[in-house]
């Protein structure tokens, strides 16, 4: 099962505060909006997301269709199909995407520890 670009989505209480920590760790800004109280950072291939007041917990964050640069991938598996093979292996969701469209959607599941684990494609 091909997921995607990989990164975490942290639900960050500082934005500014936590942009300076992970650029001592290397880390620059690669997209968001401050003022939208979001960032995007990158490390090499890696990837991080900062988002305040936007959700309660930190997120693992799967993007199919993307590369570790955002840019699109001629080839991947769609996150519907994704979603179908993941109910045929009797996991359970709590959001899932509207299979009757094309294109951008997004599906949520929980893993046993109660971690969310978003897939959000783009394209």
């Amino acid at each position: 099962m091909k997921l995607g670009n990989f990164s975490v989505s942290l639900a960050v209480k500082d934005l500014e505060a936590s942009k300076a920590f992970y650029e001592k760790l290397g880390f620059s800004v690669f997209g968001g909006d401050a003022s939208q109280n979001w960032l995007i950072m990158k490390n090499g291939e890696h990837n991080i997301g900062l988002f305040q007041g936007m959700f309660d917990k930190n997120i693992l964050t799967f993007n199919p269709g993307w590369d570790s640069n955002a840019e699109k991938l001629d080839s991947f598996t769609d996150v519907r199909d994704l979603q179908r093979q993941l109910k045929a292996e009797g996991v359970e969701f709590t959001n899932e995407a509207d299979e009757s469209t094309a294109g951008p959607a997004s599906f949520i599941v929980v893993d046993p520890d109660g971690n969310p684990i978003l897939v959000d494609q783009h394209v």
